[in-house]
């Protein structure tokens, strides 16, 4: 019988919680739902057990739900390298491993799992080789993506099904908001989930939600708007658990929210600000409308990423409800005035809602675990081992 197929994700925690969460759900997917035998090197564990509370930072190998963790450190222990080897967004690989795939009898299939984009140019390069200059090894670029010409995006096999089922259960939702220490939202409320980075915009997009017409609750999950969050309602020292009152708009500050209660709070918001890469394709699973914030780039660079994918994303909108969208996607990623754009983005919420649930239904059929283990089975090297 042949023995179950291995696999080796590195990743190295640039900002924070981006890299290591999308390197968590592929993780726990592969275990989970097509039984291969993970581990997961992660170059910092304090940052990994954010996402993950039951493991210990202080443990350079452990074992938590289904997932081996391993504490890739500057002294590389010495370890068979596995079947599928995936160096997630381009961390290169310790030295001493790359020598030990190299002696192996059958040559790892060696991915580069690259950051998202809907750029043109990511069709033309996913799955390209890449031969090491030295070494009889060959590194493969896949990247994530929204057509079927790309690799797809992290999508678990049940999630649309408990989404809905969580938006449709009133003791569901009660309970999540009970998790979290709060009361359900009012029927009149209109609740705002605002994670996103650093933002010269944001003390004028507070102030357009406490003067507008509507009653808005923002929750706010700890990370680094907190300060400027605090310094708009005049408090030094904001934290988990503090509110905050100016005319319409109610502001709660929300703890760390680990992976799975982070989807729940995106399916009980009416509207979802996101950040990065891992929140933002959660955010397009969660079928609400949503605004962008893409990690800022030195020369502008992350612009262009911006509008490929509102170009992707618009187009299937009526032209109001898209130019609302485009424009306040603009205003917030470019620290610029956004009151209009957001009370035109606010007037098109029916129809981006409906959009939304389209766009994501319309994405599922394109899933990157799977497309990444296809890829993986390709090679006829692999052939020996089940998946």
């Amino acid at each position: 019988m042949s023995k179950p197929a291995s696999c080796d994700i590195f990743c190295n925690v640039i900002d924070n919680y981006g890299d290591i969460g999308v390197c968590w759900r592929l993780a726990r997917q592969l275990a989970h739902e097509h039984g291969m035998a993970v581990r997961l090197w992660v170059d910092d564990l304090a940052s990994f057990r954010r996402l993950c509370p039951e493991a210990d930072a202080q443990l350079a190998q452990q074992r938590c739900r289904g997932v081996e963790i391993r504490h890739w450190a500057s002294l590389f222990p010495e370890v068979e390298p596995a079947h599928l080897v995936i160096e997630a967004f381009a961390c290169e690989l310790p030295e001493p491993y790359i020598a030990a795939m190299a002696a192996q009898e059958h040559e790892p299939v060696w991915i580069n799992l690259e950051y998202l984009s809907a750029e043109d140019w990511v069709e033309g390069c996913h799955k390209l080789p890449s031969p090491h200059p030295s070494l009889p090894l060959t590194k493969y670029f896949f990247f994530p993506g929204f057509t079927p010409q790309t690799g797809g995006l992290l999508l678990e096999r049940d999630l649309l099904a408990r989404r809905d089922a969580f938006q449709n259960d009133a003791a569901q939702q009660q309970a999540f908001w009970q998790s979290i220490g709060m009361a359900p939202p009012k029927p009149e409320e209109t609740c705002i989930s605002l994670f996103c980075y650093e933002n010269l915009a944001l003390p004028e997009l507070l102030g357009a939600w406490a003067a507008g017409n509507a009653s808005i609750l923002c929750l706010v999950p700890e990370g680094r708007i907190l300060p400027q969050v605090g310094q708009y309602f005049g408090d030094a020292v904001p934290c988990a658990g503090k509110g905050y009152l100016s005319g319409n708009l109610q502001v709660r500050v929300l703890p760390f929210v680990e992976q799975e209660r982070y989807d729940e709070l995106l399916w009980a918001c009416d509207i979802n600000f996101v950040r990065g890469e891992d929140s933002c394709v959660r955010a397009q699973w969660a079928g609400k409308p949503f605004v962008w914030h893409i990690y800022p780039q030195h020369d502008n660079v992350h612009m262009q990423k911006l509008r490929a994918f509102m170009a992707l994303y618009c187009a299937g909108l009526p032209p109001e409800a898209g130019r609302a969208l485009h424009e306040l996607w603009e205003a917030w990623n470019g620290g610029q005035a956004l009151s209009d754009g957001w009370n035109d983005f606010s007037a098109q919420r029916s129809m981006l809602r409906q959009h939304a649930i389209d766009w994501a239904q319309e994405l599922s059929g394109n899933s990157l675990a799977l497309n990444l283990l296809d890829f993986f089975r390709s090679i006829d090297k692999m052939r020996g081992f089940k998946i």
